[in-house]
């Protein structure tokens, strides 16, 4: 009887571990976002580690690239421009992806001034400079992913 415990115990665990790496994958994979009309290759920013380095020291953003920060809770999460090589239009998103504030053209020589969103976010997305401007998205805009 104690084997049989032992093996369901060390089955269950062996499951368990399964599942968070099945699960933690999925969320590092590359997504598609779709804002303004437009459909962007995104790449999630979904853990601190990503979070921190986002965009920084990146030579190229194509118009057609995105990064999609995820956090853990709602607040007014704040960006700035540090080693960053280009400019970019930041959009912060509730938890049911509405688009509540927006930040153009955030220049690199902007660093080390801190943007800072209106409301509280869920999500961020940057998108190369100028997108917000020439797809007309405006707060009130819905995101799809």
């Amino acid at each position: 009887m104690k084997d049989y415990i032992k093996w369901v115990v060390v089955v269950g665990f062996l499951a368990f571990l399964v599942f968070l790496l099945v699960s933690n994958q999925s969320h590092n994979l590359n997504k598609n976002i779709k804002i303004g009309g437009v459909v962007l290759k995104t790449e999630l920013a979904d853990t601190v580690e990503k979070r921190i380095q986002g965009l920084s020291g990146r030579e190229v953003f194509k118009e057609d690239e995105s990064m999609l920060f995820i956090f853990d809770f709602s607040a007014k999460h704040s960006f700035w421009m540090r080693d960053m090589n280009f400019a970019i239009d930041i959009i912060w998103l509730d938890e049911n992806k509405e688009v509540v504030s927006i930040q153009k053209n955030a220049e690199p020589s902007s660093y080390p001034n801190i943007f800072v969103p209106t409301v509280k976010a869920l999500y961020v997305l940057e998108v190369v400079s100028g997108f917000v401007e020439k797809n007309n998205l405006k707060v009130g805009d819905k995101a799809e992913f």
